[in-house]
């Protein structure tokens, strides 16, 4: 017997929930032969697989019918001697996004606050209300970059965690080495600071943070690094923590069993392995988005800094309507109505569309 709609909407959920934001995935773009369309919306990299690591991945099919191994310790062995750390300090999850769940979720309880910067990461809002914590959004500065002066401002005893998104998505804007330095200077040692650094391999700034550096100085601060846009393994979804030792403990104490698939973890591996390969890419991607940025600007039109692999456009009230002349130009872009859209930079062509829809948008 099926349950009626009064029934069901009868079965408790925690009230709360209705003040999550879903996340909204990137809405797949429809091609035709004579047109292809773009999906710029999600900052997926545009390349396939690297062969070696396709082959890498071929080869693991034969055991998914076991569980991964939990420690993931080829990997971790690996990272740690990448970043000199001990195995202790590193934390895995299915993507970064997940790590930074385990975090919130390991440092904040019912009423606590985490403190972020906004516009940013979307993810964070949804990520600190299902842990039952109060989101804290400090409104981005006038050029789209942290305001680590307003955040520092708002910090209170009931603060449980800050994020710093370097460089920042969606903006693409940078913080720099000097001015983090003085923000955490500033900030309690006992309320950890969270530096994600999802889009660190496209950021040339000379003098940007470097959370590493700020993690072997300091006793409270995390870094965050994925998988998934340098490395191209956004359908693999592994990414990595690294934090002081007690808070690592905590975080895999958060961590869904299992969550970073075999499949996932010798794809990392051998991406690792093909570093040389996929740094010429990165170095593709942001040559491509250089020649974009210059041509906006030859145009006339002022482009926020972005050191990441997409560029933000921040058209304001007029975002909805400037998504729709994206598409019309066959490209799917990420709007956030009322402040801005979010390009990713992509195929050679998609970029070229992307200087053509932003001109058709300036002459109006």
């Amino acid at each position: 017997m099926s349950m009626t709609d009064a029934e069901t909407s009868a079965v408790h959920v925690r009230a709360d929930l209705s003040a999550v934001p879903a996340y909204r995935q990137g809405r797949s773009a429809a091609s035709t032969a004579a047109r292809p369309t773009f999906k710029i919306s999600s900052n997926e990299n545009p390349y396939p697989p690297l062969p070696s690591v396709r082959d890498a991945v071929a080869a693991a099919l034969a055991t998914i019918n076991r569980y991964p191994e939990s420690a993931a310790s080829a990997l971790t062995a690996r990272i740690a001697d990448e970043f000199d750390v001990d195995s202790a300090n590193i934390v895995f999850g299915a993507g970064s996004v997940e790590v930074i769940s385990q975090l919130i979720r390991a440092t904040s309880s019912p009423g606590d606050e985490v403190l972020y910067a906004w516009r940013s990461f979307e993810a964070y809002p949804m990520l600190v209300r299902t842990a039952g914590a109060v989101p804290v959004e400090v409104p981005l500065s006038a050029d789209h970059r942290h305001d680590l002066s307003r955040m520092r401002a708002a910090v209170t005893e009931r603060t449980r965690l800050i994020i710093v998104c370097n460089p920042n998505n969606p903006t693409g804007a940078t913080v720099g080495a000097d001015e983090l330095a003085a923000f955490l200077d500033s900030v309690p040692t006992h309320i950890p600071v969270l530096i994600d650094e999802a889009y660190v391999h496209f950021n040339r700034r000379a003098d940007t943070a470097v959370g590493m550096d700020e993690f072997r100085r300091r006793p409270n601060v995390v870094v965050a690094h994925t998988f998934s846009k340098a490395y191209g393994l956004a359908g693999m979804r592994v990414g990595f923590a690294i934090a002081p030792e007690h808070l690592a403990a905590a975080m895999r104490k958060m961590a869904v069993p299992f969550g970073v698939t075999t499949l996932a973890q010798t794809a990392a591996l051998a991406s690792l392995d093909a570093r040389a390969e996929l740094q010429q890419r990165v170095n593709a991607l942001v040559a491509e988005r250089e020649r974009v940025v210059a041509a906006l600007i030859e145009r006339g039109m002022q482009v926020p800094e972005t050191e990441t692999n997409f560029i933000w456009f921040p058209f304001g009230e007029r975002t909805d309507h400037a998504a729709d002349v994206f598409e019309q130009h066959g490209l799917i872009v990420r709007a956030f109505p009322g402040d801005g859209l979010r390009a990713t930079v992509a195929e050679s062509e998609a970029n070229t569309r992307m200087i053509g829809a932003a001109t058709e948008l300036l002459s109006r």
